[in-house]
Order: structure tokens, then C-alpha cells, then sequence
């Protein structure tokens, strides 16, 4: 160390001897709010109100047990936490390139565009580590570092439901999708061996209804991949099942991703290039091999991809065997004769790769994807051909560059059918407190694209939008999130028979005075046109708008005890009709030590219909998530207990019942019916790590 590099270091320990730090905030609470904001916006969007596995918080997961080491941190592992812009990551690097390794965490605040709000969201995440680097990819860091974990999990619902119930085999015969024909049980098992660039796991899984061992030669879903990555020089392989992700989702991109927010920072996509599939989902997800190799600052990546996928089978062949199919299924699930008809019924082949370059302040990438399906589609009236192909092709060039504190980004896209998709923003910085974000997205509507997951309403084509995002810390404690996003489709769409027409606006205020309280009011208005509910020869647009209200309150009274309360009001309008609903709950965390926890919700709702529905995020056994919607009349209450057994065993238990007073029977006429007015599930989950 030269000595005025010494001298720079003993000034700023000096400064920083003198800097006031505030009590600690809420570290974790606006953090959370945010993610189980977008959790509950995507489930009102795909219906999807329960999952096994949730890859849009695996990250964070992991960086809240392995924090980053932020004086030898990579861009791409910042970006995996998904707390800083790429403006603030820049400064962040040229900081320690040009000042050398940060002395404490607070020194933060000494970059630009760090706040103490944001700093503190990051503790959880990241440590400081002035230690030489070293390779974990020898021997002994390989076993040091690496940790392996075998998890089970069993859920079942209590009551008995229709697709169980007992049925002459005459009816059976008659009706063959009217029963179920496996267990209920939901069965969960994985194996994980990771360490910092190493990952091997197997992943089986059971859905309720499907065949188990007894009935079937085991697990209805498998899942292995076998991943190793050199953060250091940036080399990976994937063998198995993997995701990828390049650009701004507009050309290759597996997997889930978050969608719009109140949260402007994620209106951006981070790619992650290939990454091991951790996750129980049954099709976004790539079966091959993949590998990326780094010279200096150019990256290539190239992957293949063969596996068999669900479809709905419209013609057969004399010897059974599927002939055409009329849609790709997503929902993994294989219940009945039917949904077992469509399972693999489809064989599907990829490949494609992703040439880019990647500097600290620019990047600029370049991609391909070529998708087949052995089986062609049948078309029927008003069905899109053009979004039906057997043989799909895409390129897409992407980039993004910081010019002072603003930051562009984009990606340009192309079908074979020279279907354009465009999308392009710039975020700005005007100060550590405030900051703005404009994106506009243009998705032409013969682009075609199996693997396109980017920012929008409903899919990468036939979509035109601009969205507008704002965020400001006024003060310490207070901070506001704002977005409003208009969109068009400029063709027909899903229950929209003509062109239509939305927008949405988003606005939330957080009060954070301390590690003991937070506050967040949220509000949302979304308009939007679908086809009219009057029966009537020609269709015509009507206008559906909604609004809704949310305030959450959470308080820590004790180190043990935290409370948490909301309420959540809904307005829905639609032609003449008006419906209100509201929610309102209380949650208790408590954890009298490290070895237990437990976590309490009561819940009372009310809504006018299925129309003034809501969605609330509920705490489940980890790797597992419950968003519920609620609807009707009635109550809603769960416990989760955790028990740390030893250092290397932990269980969980979760029970939840749902009581309903203005109805005897759930879910009537589906195979989930309930004779009675209570559904209640339990979960039992058991981890043992080592």
C-alpha cells in the first residue's frame, strides 16, 4: 500500500469516528413489504395462489445466510440482491477501484447515491471482509465452504373433497375426469449440495390428486442439475435442469421474474445468465446443458435444451399416440385422465446463446433461441397462428450505459416472422434521495416468442405501454414510491374481443422512526376494459376499474414479540355495478430464542363477490409460499411453529383453517368441493443440514 493510499485510509477512519449513525431502522420490514407486494400482484394476475418453490426470493435467501463480501463482490452478485440500482453498483465498484477496500459498512455513505435507508436495508446481506481472495475451488475451500441440505415437506387438506369421494365404476366409466386418481397428499423432497461455485441437487415432487409410489412408479415430477461457476472468472456449466436469463426478458429468459411495483428498481430485469433450476415448477425451466466462458470483458453462452412438456392433445393417432395438440399446459399438475393425456406430450428443443459485453459503467448484449416442437398445432376458429408455430426463432440485442447519474437500458427483439418487440428506459438519479425511472415498451403483435418474459401486462406481444416510477426519502423515517403505467393492445385479447386500453396506478408512503416501528399505507387504482357481461349478439368494451386501499402497522414491543396489523379496503366497478370488499387481520412473531418461533395470523373478510377479491401474502414453511385470495363472507387463521432440534435438524409445523358463515359448501361443482363451510390444510416440513 503506497503511502497516500495510507494516508486516504487513516482520514477516512478519522471522518467516520465522527459520523453521527442513527438507530438502526426496520432493517427488513420495507424489504419484505415490497416482495410480498409483488408476490400478491402476480398471483391477481396468473390466478396462481400457491406455489412449492419461489426462485423470485431464492436469491435473497441465500445472500441473507451467505452475505456478499462487498471489498471483493462481483456486479452480477450486488445485482442478485436485488437492493441497489445499477447506478449506485457502479459507484459502489469505482469507489473501492479507485480508494481501495471500504473500512466499515457505513463508509457508504461517503459514495454516491447511497442513503442511510438504503444502507441499512442492505446490512442483512452483505458483510465486510478484508481478507485475501482465495480460490474456492481447491480442495479444502471446496469442503469449507460447502454446505449440503435434504428437505421434506407433506401437506395435505383435512376435509374430505369431491375428487376422493368413493364412485361406481358404471359412473366412473360414464365420467372418467370426475374423481382424482391419486392421493391428496403434497409431496415434497430435495437434496442440495452447495457450496460458492459448486450446486448438485435432485428435486421430486407429488401434487394432490396425482399417483404416488403405491399407484405409480414414484414421484409424479423429478428435477436434477449439477452447476459450477468461477465468480472470479466468470466460467459456468450447467448439466440437468438449469434457467437462463439475458437482456430484458425479451428474447430468452426462463423462469420467473418480478413484475411492476411501487418499487422502481424493479422495473429494470438484473439477468442472471444460467442458473441452476431450484425449483418445483414443472416447465419454466431448461433440461440440457449450458456453459459461459469469459475473456476479459466478453462473455459467451450457449445452451441446449431437450425435454417433453404438457400440451392438450386434439388428434391421436391409431395407436393412441398424440397427433396434434391445441395448447401448451403450464400447470404441472396431472390429477386426472385427462391432464394425463397431455402430460409430456409434447417433446420440445432448444438452443440458442448470448454473446456479450460487460464493462463497470456499459454493457451491450447480443442473443438467439430456437425453439421446436415435434408436434404441430391445430388450428380453430380465432385461434393465432402466428403464435402457435412448431418452429419459433428469436434474436434480441440488449444494452445499457451510465452517463453521469442516469442510466439507459433496452432491449430490441426479432421473430422469424420479422415481428419487432422493443423496450426501453432510463433510470436517473437526481440525488441520493430521489429517483426517477421512465420505460417504454413496444410489442408488436406478430412477435412470437415461447421464452419472452418482460415488463408488461399480459406477455411480450400485442402490448404498447409507458411506465413512470418515482421514489423520495423526505426524511429519515419517510419514504414514497409512486408508479403510474398506461398500456394498449392494439388487437384482441383473453375475454377482449377489440382493441382496448388500461392504466395503473401505484402509490405507497413508508414510515420507518426505528427498528421498533414501521408504517405503510398503500394505494392502488387500475382501469382497464373487458368484454360486457350483457348477453347480447354483439359484444362490445366495457370499463372495470378498482381500487384499493391498504394499511399495515408493525410494532416490536420486546426482541421476542413483534405485531403486525392491516386493513385492506377494495372498490371494483364494472358497467352499472359496484362491489366493496375488505380484509383486516392481526399477526403475532413471536421468538423467545434461537431455537423457536412461532407465527400467528387471524383474519376476517368480506367481499361481494369473486370480483372484489384479495390477495395476502401468508408466512409458510421455507421454499414454500401461500398467497390465498379471499372472497364471500368469513374468517381466516393460521400458525407456523419452528424448531431448531439440533444445529443440523429443523422442523416446521403450519396449520390453517378457513371458515366461511354465508355458505355450506366450497368450491361446489369442482372436484375440490367441500361439503361444509370450513377447509382447513396442514404442512410439515423437516430440514437437516450439514
Amino acid at each position: 500500500m503506497s503511502i497516500k493510499q495510507g494516508v486516504c485510509k487513516l482520514t477516512r477512519v478519522i471522518l467516520l469516528c465522527f459520523l453521527k449513525i442513527v438507530p438502526s431502522y426496520a432493517q427488513s420490514t420495507a424489504q419484505t413489504e415490497t416482495l410480498e407486494e409483488l408476490l400478491e400482484h402476480a398471483a391477481e394476475q396468473t390466478q396462481e395462489e400457491n406455489s412449492d418453490q419461489n426462485p423470485l426470493l431464492e436469491d435473497l435467501l441465500f445472500y441473507s445466510l451467505h452475505p456478499v463480501a462487498l471489498n471483493r463482490a462481483k456486479k452480477e452478485e450486488l445485482q442478485a440482491i436485488r437492493l441497489l440500482s445499477d447506478i449506485q453498483i457502479a459507484q459502489l465498484l469505482s469507489h473501492i477501484e479507485k480508494n481501495g477496500q471500504l473500512l466499515t459498512i457505513y463508509e457508504l455513505q461517503a459514495i454516491e447515491g447511497f442513503d442511510l435507508l438504503t444502507i441499512q436495508k442492505l446490512l442483512p446481506y452483505v458483510y465486510l471482509d478484508t481478507a485475501n481472495i482465495t480460490s474456492l475451488l481447491n480442495r479444502t475451500g471446496f469442503l469449507k465452504n460447502a454446505e449440503q441440505t435434504v428437505v421434506l415437506r407433506l401437506g395435505q387438506v383435512l376435509e374430505k373433497q369431491k375428487g376422493y369421494s368413493p364412485i361406481d365404476s358404471l359412473a366412473q366409466y360414464k365420467s372418467p375426469n370426475s374423481r382424482y386418481i391419486g392421493s391428496p397428499q403434497k409431496i415434497f423432497a430435495a437434496y442440495r449440495f452447495k457450496g460458492k461455485n459448486v450446486s448438485m441437487g435432485l428435486i421430486t415432487e407429488k401434487d394432490p390428486g396425482e399417483l404416488f409410489f403405491k399407484q405409480h412408479s414414484g414421484f409424479d415430477f423429478y428435477s436434477a442439475h449439477a452447476f459450477i461457476h468461477d465468480a472470479t472468472t466468470k466460467k459456468a456449466v450447467a448439466i440437468g435442469d438449469y434457467t437462463i436469463s439475458f437482456g430484458q426478458g425479451l428474447t430468452a429468459w426462463s423462469g420467473n421474474s418480478l413484475g411492476k411495483s411501487v418499487e422502481m428498481l424493479y422495473a429494470k430485469k438484473s439477468a442472471g445468465g444460467i442458473r441452476p433450476s431450484t425449483s418445483a415448477d414443472e416447465n419454466r425451466f431448461m433440461r440440457g446443458i449450458a456453459a459461459s466462458y469469459n475473456i476479459r470483458k466478453i462473455k459467451g453462452t450457449f445452451f441446449y435444451s431437450r425435454k417433453r412438456i404438457d400440451a392438450k392433445v386434439s388428434d391421436t393417432l391409431e395407436n393412441g399416440e398424440p397427433a396434434a395438440i391445441s395448447s401448451l399446459q403450464q400447470s404441472g399438475i396431472h390429477s386426472t385422465p385427462s391432464e394425463i393425456q397431455g402430460k409430456h406430450a409434447v417433446l420440445q428443443t432448444l438452443y440458442g446463446g448470448n454473446l456479450n459485453y460487460s464493462g463497470t459503467r456499459a454493457s451491450m448484449g447480443l442473443t438467439f433461441i430456437h425453439d421446436q416442437l415435434h408436434l404441430p398445432f391445430q388450428s380453430s376458429p380465432g385461434f393465432d397462428d402466428e403464435k402457435s408455430k412448431q418452429q419459433q426463432f428469436s434474436t434480441g440485442l440488449d444494452y445499457q450505459f451510465i452517463v453521469r447519474n442516469f442510466l439507459f437500458f433496452g432491449e430490441t427483439a426479432m421473430s422469424d416472422n420479422t415481428g419487432i418487440a422493443l423496450l426501453n428506459g432510463v433510470f436517473i438519479s437526481l440525488d441520493p434521495r430521489l429517483g426517477i425511472t421512465v420505460l417504454h415498451r413496444y410489442y408488436g403483435g406478430t412477435y412470437q416468442n415461447r421464452f419472452s418474459t418482460s415488463f408488461g401486462e399480459s406477455g411480450s406481444s400485442n402490448e404498447k405501454g409507458l411506465y413512470m416510477g418515482i421514489t423520495a426519502n423526505l426524511t429519515r423515517f419517510i419514504s414514497i414510491n409512486a408508479c403510474f403505467d398506461r398500456f394498449e393492445f392494439p388487437w384482441l385479447k383473453y375475454q377482449v374481443d377489440a382493441p382496448s386500453k388500461g392504466n395503473d396506478l401505484n402509490a405507497q408512503l413508508s414510515y420507518l422512526p426505528s427498528k421498533k416501528l414501521s408504517a405503510v399505507f398503500r394505494y392502488r387504482k387500475r382501469y382497464q376494459q373487458k368484454n360486457t357481461r350483457n348477453e347480447i349478439p354483439l359484444r362490445y368494451l366495457s370499463s372495470v376499474h378498482s381500487e384499493n386501499y391498504r394499511f399495515s402497522i408493525s410494532y416490536s414491543g420486546t426482541k421476542e414479540l413483534t405485531l403486525r396489523n392491516r386493513i385492506e379496503l377494495m372498490r371494483y366497478k364494472r358497467e352499472a355495478e359496484t362491489q366493496t370488499g375488505y380484509l383486516i387481520y392481526q399477526d403475532i412473531f413471536y421468538k423467545p430464542g434461537s431455537s423457536f418461533s412461532a407465527t400467528l395470523r387471524y383474519a376476517l373478510f368480506q367481499t361481494d363477490s369473486y370480483d372484489s377479491r384479495l390477495y395476502e401474502y401468508e408466512n409458510d414453511i421455507p421454499g414454500s409460499y401461500s398467497i390465498p385470495s379471499f372472497y364471500d363472507r368469513g374468517s381466516r387463521s393460521y400458525i407456523l411453529l419452528n424448531y431448531s432440534v439440533t444445529k443440523y435438524v429443523e422442523m416446521w409445523l403450519r396449520y390453517a383453517q378457513t371458515f366461511y358463515d354465508n355458505k355450506e359448501v366450497i368450491s361446489e361443482g369442482s372436484l375440490s368441493e367441500i361439503q361444509g363451510n370450513t377447509k382447513s390444510d396442514i404442512k410439515v416440513g423437516v430440514k437437516v443440514k450439514w
